[in-house]
């Protein structure tokens, strides 16, 4: 759901396979304090601030992405 979300706003974005990526999945660990939710999506706004978001909470997004 998270991708045709992001896929219909046009809006870019880097697909991680955390079961098939061990790098991938420790770096996930890290920069969510240790969360196993997937998906687990990083949000970094133009300013540099960034925004953790685990499962797809629309309203996270549309926030964090000033999006409708």
């Amino acid at each position: 759901m998270l991708k045709s979300w992001l896929d219909g706003k046009k809006i870019g974005y880097t697909n991680v396979f955390v079961d098939d990526d061990q790098a991938g999945m420790e770096e996930m660990l890290k920069i969510s304090d240790g969360h196993m939710g997937v998906p687990f999506s990083m949000v970094t706004k133009d300013d540099g601030t960034e925004v953790k978001i685990i499962g797809f909470d629309k309203p996270k997004f549309q926030e964090a992405l000033g999006v409708k």
